[in-house]
């Protein structure tokens, strides 16, 4: 069966995968991109944006697994927009612009369905309700033989967590303190015993800490 894996997931010292206050111009909040500068040093991020620049290293090495044999992601709602409740049109289209760095179809969890939406390169976002579970079985589907992503946000990756659903995960602890926002851990006690962990800190500061069911 294929695997369920989450990858290049930041999170802060005190366990803040997002911080409070999203919105349109802060996509996470206050936490703005003080969790994610290791990423957005790396090469595989620049060629994400069409660049051929970027550093190599530990960090790249690891980040750039990210894509290999994935055939569908699962997000949550605020992890593809700031709107909250009912949608107030269909105009908004995520955060990538017109060709999303997926190429996959993306399933976005959330109690608002609307239409699919098509994008360049192959992403098509599906929006759908359900369990962990009920939506894991639809991507699992759309995937065929290959692999299913949860990209988060934290409590997108903490539902599949209490679910016992991921079969790989990879979180980078970035030596900041937040303070506030979304946690991944909580309600998680005893995770460590499900999994195979390794873990290496690189000179950029981050520690990978990998996740691998035995």
């Amino acid at each position: 069966m294929s695997l369920v894996r989450v990858h290049n997931f930041s999170v802060s010292l005190d366990g803040y995968g997002t911080g409070e206050g999203q919105t349109l111009e802060a996509p996470f909040g206050h936490a703005g991109e003080r969790l994610h500068q290791w990423f957005f040093r790396t090469r595989t991020f620049r060629a994400m944006l069409g660049e051929e620049d970027g550093e190599t290293g530990v960090d790249d090495a690891v980040a750039r697994t990210w894509g290999g044999g994935v055939g569908a992601e699962i997000m949550g709602r605020n992890k593809f927009g700031p709107q909250r409740g009912p949608w107030p049109d269909h105009e908004w289209n995520g955060w990538w612009g017109p060709n999303p760095p997926f190429h996959t179809p993306v399933f976005v969890m959330t109690h608002h369905p609307r239409p699919s939406v098509e994008m360049a390169g192959g992403t098509t976002f599906h929006f759908v309700a359900g369990s962990p579970q009920e939506v894991l079985a639809r991507a699992r589907e759309a995937a065929g033989d290959l692999d299913v992503r949860i990209g988060g946000g934290p409590a997108t990756v903490r539902a599949f967590l209490a679910a016992d659903l991921i079969d790989h995960l990879h979180v980078v602890v970035v030596p900041i303190l937040l303070g506030r926002g979304e946690r991944l851990w909580d309600g998680l006690e005893g995770l460590e015993e499900r999994f195979r962990i390794e873990s290496v800190t690189t000179p950029s500061g981050v520690t990978h800490v990998t996740f691998t069911r035995p």
